[in-house]
Parts: structure tokens; sequence; C-alpha cells
């Protein structure tokens, strides 16, 4: 793995930023908010012009674009590892390799609508495979670098914020935009 990947979150994480609290997060109240997230990122890019959606407010800050692709990626690849904890012993996870991902992706250049339509369904993807997981699979875990161990739930939790995160980041970008 390269010595720059950062840590994942702890299983008890409370971001700074946005205030999202793993450990006060119910499994259901973080599906019924990524069940509202394609919704409301549909309208918050309405309300940025579209000259403004690939524009990133500075070098190591995504655009509106590359947010949203990401958001979709999150959603997709959660959605393997979670089926893969519910499956598999212990699987060790790939790394997301976020900024290769849209480097190599281009996805700044991304189709907006056709993206926000990807996250709508790759958001119902990740809560099908929620909905498949019983009440013994909350424990499994998975890992990504050795001593990442992270349960089933923590992927929710974790897919959740990312989800309320990067929403928040897409509005921001939004409101200097104007």
């Amino acid at each position: 793995m390269p010595a720059s990947l950062p840590p994942l979150a702890a299983e008890d994480h409370v971001c700074a930023a946005c205030a999202v609290s793993y450990q006060d997060t119910r499994v259901e109240d973080a599906v019924a908010v990524i069940a509202g997230l394609p919704d409301a990122a549909r309208e918050a890019l309405s309300a940025i012009s579209p000259d403004a959606r690939r524009v990133r407010p500075s070098p190591e800050v995504w655009s509106v674009a590359e947010y949203l692709c990401h958001l979709r990626d999150v959603y997709v690849s959660f959605t393997i590892r979670l089926h893969r904890v519910r499956t598999e012993q212990q699987p060790a996870w790939d790394p997301m390799l976020n900024d290769l991902r849209a480097r190599r992706f281009r996805y700044n250049a991304c189709d907006i609508d056709a993206t926000l339509d990807e996250l709508a369904a790759a958001a119902a993807g990740f809560r099908d495979e929620v909905a498949r997981t019983d009440d013994r699979g909350w424990d499994r875990t998975g890992t990504r670098l050795p001593g990442e161990q992270r349960t089933a739930r923590w992927l929710v939790r974790q897919a959740m914020h990312e989800g309320v995160h990067h929403l928040g980041d897409i509005r921001n970008i939004g409101e200097t935009a104007r």
C-alpha cells in the first residue's frame, strides 16, 4: 500500500467538520440518510451554475463534478465491501485510491445528469446489500491496512458519513461560486 494512504476512520469516529458521530448513528438511520442523498445531491447541484461545477476552488479541493463521481464510487465500492464482509471471513478491501480514480476516470468531464442517476442506482444497490445483512452480520469484519479491522456496521456509518460530508463540500462550493 502507498505510504500516503490515509487511515480509515475509527469505529467511534466523530467528524469535526460535519458532526457525524458513528457511535450515535444507528444503521437504520444511516440507511435513511443514504436513501435521501441522491435527491439532496440533485437539489444541491441544481443551485450551482453549470460553469462552476467543474472548477476546483483550489488545487487540493475537488470540483463539484469530482465530488459527485466520488460519491457514486463510494456506494459502488462499499456495496462490494459489505457483500464481502457478509460472505467471506475477514476480507481484505482494496483501497479506493480516490485521487487516482478522479484523474484516470476523468471525473471532471463526467455527464452530470448521468452521474446523478448512477449515484441513485449505486445508493439503492448499497441499501439492498444492507437489507441482506442479518443481525449476526453487523459484527463481521474486513480490513484494508494491517490493524484496520472494521465492522459491517462501520461500513454503513462510513458510507453515510461520506455522503453527508461530501454533500456539504458540494454545497460549500456552490455558496462560494455565487
